[in-house]
């Protein structure tokens, strides 16, 4: 029998593409042959499902995953990530703070690297610099709104999406919300700051997406945006006006979703378990028709499934997947990791409206919440 290092090509390239990415990485370990054919992008790993980016295991400081495929967690060193704060998912790449309060684009399983320039200011009470000098006198008082670094590190990006795949696209641009209103700014490979996208004042924004060509922006009081990049980028109001009809409750978030290119409104509702711990109690979808200029309530989403967060949009067709529920929204997002964990995880069936767990552990108390991730190796 010839040695598995002796295997050809043309039939480590076949087996290749039945492996999920677990695997793939074992399959690039066993020789040098291997490896060199684990590394061709053409024959990336077999698609599956959204891994679900966890907490900082304290001793050995790996990152830990959880893959909905398998049902089994792993456990990755990368060195960037290390005592970051994980507040962005986007085509596979994570958008993370570190403890010095600087943004960093990281891909997890390449480990490639973009290190990004000092963020704006919080807010006109909060320079972050002068927060981490405070934060070196042994009190750990900051007296600046008694913010410590680990909760500056959660709160000042709330989301982070990425334009295209840098890995494909050089020209790719960064979009945040942050600081104390949820500003949107922008920043692109070789800028030397953040540009902060022009809008209107003390007004607080909700969600971002990046929708065929353009950046959207929908604030607190459901108007929809768009970025207008001449002559400099600002918000100009566009699309159908939002209304909640016979509806007491406010939604506790609302995300803007592309859906096989469709525009999707999703309002996330929550009920108070006590005085800083709200649960997810529903879900409502709605479709937004940019070129009609309306919005439509949407009952179901066929047999897709939705994974909804801090990360960019992701449906995957549950046809594919036997594990995966059709017709539903996974859901994971806590606004007080660092103090309670994180407990509001679950996935919510649109056909009778009920929900479940995906995940039956409660995650401890860290810096950053669980966040879905497309891998891309």
């Amino acid at each position: 029998m010839a040695a598995w290092s002796d295997l050809t090509n043309d039939l480590l390239l076949h087996i290749i593409t039945f492996l999920p990415l677990s695997d793939h990485y074992r399959f690039g370990a066993v020789c040098k042959n291997w490896r060199s054919v684990s590394k061709l992008r053409q024959h990336l790993p077999t698609p599956e499902l959204p891994w679900l980016v966890l907490e900082e295991e304290s001793e050995t400081r790996r990152r830990k995953f959880y893959s909905l495929s398998e049902a089994k967690h792993h456990s990755i060193d990368i060195p960037k990530l290390h005592g970051c704060c994980i507040c962005g998912s986007s085509h596979g790449w994570l958008f993370a703070v570190d403890i010095k309060i600087t943004g960093i684009l990281v891909n997890p399983f390449t480990q490639e690297c973009y290190e990004l320039p000092p963020f704006p200011a919080f807010s006109k009470d909060v320079d972050v610099t002068t927060l981490i000098e405070k934060e070196k006198v042994p009190s750990g008082s900051t007296g600046l709104r008694d913010y410590t670094l680990e909760e500056m590190q959660t709160i000042m990006v709330s989301k982070a999406i990425l334009s295209h795949d840098p890995k494909e696209r050089s020209d790719f641009m960064v979009m945040i919300l942050f600081g104390d209103r949820n500003a949107p700014a922008i920043w692109r490979p070789g800028d030397a700051l953040w540009t902060v996208i022009e809008g209107p004042k003390y007004v607080i924004m909700d969600d971002i997406i990046y929708f065929k060509e353009n950046f959207y922006v929908l604030s607190a009081l459901n108007v929809l945006y768009v970025v207008d990049f001449n002559p400099k980028p600002k918000l100009i109001e566009v699309g159908p006006q939002i209304k909640i009809e016979g509806c007491f409750w406010q939604p506790w978030q609302r995300y803007l979703v592309d859906f096989n290119g469709n525009l999707l409104l999703i309002e996330r509702f929550c009920q108070r378990l006590d005085k800083e711990l709200f649960m997810t109690s529903a879900i409502n979808v709605a479709e937004l028709n940019l070129e009609e200029n309306c919005l439509c309530e949407r009952f179901d989403i066929s047999d897709f499934a939705l994974f909804l967060g801090r990360n960019s949009s992701i449906f995957v067709n549950s046809s594919h997947f036997p594990m995966c529920k059709k017709n539903s929204i996974y859901f994971t997002e806590s606004y007080f990791p660092f103090k309670f964990g994180c407990r509001d995880v679950g996935v919510f069936d649109m056909t009778d409206r009920t929900i479940n767990t995906f995940y039956p552990v409660v995650f401890p108390p860290c810096v950053g919440s669980p966040i879905w991730l497309v891998p891309n190796p």
